[in-house]
């Protein structure tokens, strides 16, 4: 692939391949997230730098850059000397994913307690099972908030 961005094609297709599963991307948006990732320097490449790297449609590239969009994964931004847009991995893309691990576990918790509190019955192995499993989440939850607060 020839490209802008001076890049590690090992490293490049271990992490496409990672954040397409984790994050549930086609895999174009994950080649594109990979590779915005290896502009360290944050200057940004242009919608028409990712259709020549890629060698995809405009359409495809258009339809994925949204993907990314939307996501937060990536952010654009525009220069003041041109009209063209600039992407860029979001940087602060760490926060806000862990930002929102700790409400889906908090959502879990709830959800869970909502469910005990409407289950009459419960054996002394269920109240075990269901404390521990409470315990992990508070315990995450605990220690992801601690970390974004330090970021």
């Amino acid at each position: 692939m020839a490209g802008k961005l001076n890049i590690d094609e090992s490293i490049f297709c271990n992490m496409a391949r990672l954040y397409g599963k984790t994050f549930n991307l086609p895999p174009l948006a994950a080649k594109i997230y990979a590779y915005l990732i290896f502009d360290f320097e944050r200057k940004g490449l242009t919608f028409d730098d990712l259709v020549e790297i890629f060698s995809a449609s405009k359409s495809s590239v258009s339809t994925n850059l949204n993907l990314l969009l939307n996501n937060n994964l990536i952010q654009d931004l525009n220069k003041l000397d041109e009209r063209k847009r600039y992407f860029t991995a979001n940087e602060n893309f760490v926060k806000i994913r862990f930002q929102e691990i700790s409400e889906r576990l908090k959502e879990e918790i709830r959800i869970i307690n909502s469910l005990e509190n409407f289950r009459k019955t419960k054996s002394e192995d269920e109240i075990k099972k269901s404390k521990i499993y409470k315990d992990l989440l508070n315990s995450n939850i605990e220690n992801i908030e601690k970390s974004l607060s330090k970021l």
